[in-house]
């Protein structure tokens, strides 16, 4: 990798802009999966799940107009929270008053997922993860197997730096420098999607606690 990346604005301050469909794109491909993976938390079937995140997306592309990046009076990650928890709250009420078809969340399924205390902390750790997936993602083109495969054996997988090491035939200290490298590209990734997000608590936290469901 040469050089550093250039500095732009996040993309909670990109997508106010209508034109950027790049940003937007972005965007809906980073969240959408969040808000769809609660909602099944929540035992929502397929299609009630994609509903409520299609609704959850369709208010937030309201509001990103208005939207300030202003730390002091909340994050986004809580905003967007917010709003999830709003929307599941109205697709369950409409849920308990009508009739149900096959295929939809049941009433039984309904009462399951009523919101409980440790709905913020399980929130904060899957929109840590997702960020860290989408970032993983992003960068991970730039960089030789070697490097690559440094960072995820230490990081992700927590195997010995001198294990990974031997088996990539690289120096101990090659390894942790690469571990680093993508590191520190990561963070910037991430920063660049949420200037709010705590780009460090992202990339060293999230990469710590990842469970790989695809070999990168």
């Amino acid at each position: 990798m040469s050089g550093q990346p250039v500095t732009r604005p996040s993309l909670l301050i990109r997508v106010r802009d209508p034109g950027d469909q790049q940003a937007w794109q972005a965007f809906v491909a980073i969240y959408t999966p969040l808000i769809y993976g609660f909602c099944r938390r929540r035992d929502l079937q397929d299609a009630d799940a994609a509903d409520v995140a299609q609704e959850v997306m369709r208010a937030v592309a309201r509001r990103m107009a208005e939207f300030e990046y202003q730390p002091d009076k909340g994050t986004f990650r809580s905003w967007l929270f917010t709003v999830t928890r709003s929307k599941l709250n109205n697709f369950l009420e409409r849920l308990r008053r009508q009739p149900q078809g096959t295929g939809r969340t049941t009433i039984q399924e309904f009462l399951a997922a009523q919101p409980n205390p440790e709905q913020d902390a399980e929130w904060d750790r899957d929109y840590r993860q997702r960020l860290f997936e989408w970032a993983c993602r992003e960068v991970r083109d730039e960089f030789e197997d070697a490097t690559w495969q440094a960072f995820w054996q230490m990081a992700v997988e927590g195997k010995a730096g001198a294990v990974v090491a031997a088996s990539l035939r690289l120096s101990v200290g090659a390894a942790y420098v690469a571990k680093s490298r993508v590191l520190a590209r990561l963070r910037a990734v991430i920063k660049d999607i949420d200037e709010d997000s705590g780009c460090n608590q992202a990339a060293d936290g999230a990469e710590a606690s990842a469970t790989p469901t695809t070999k990168m």
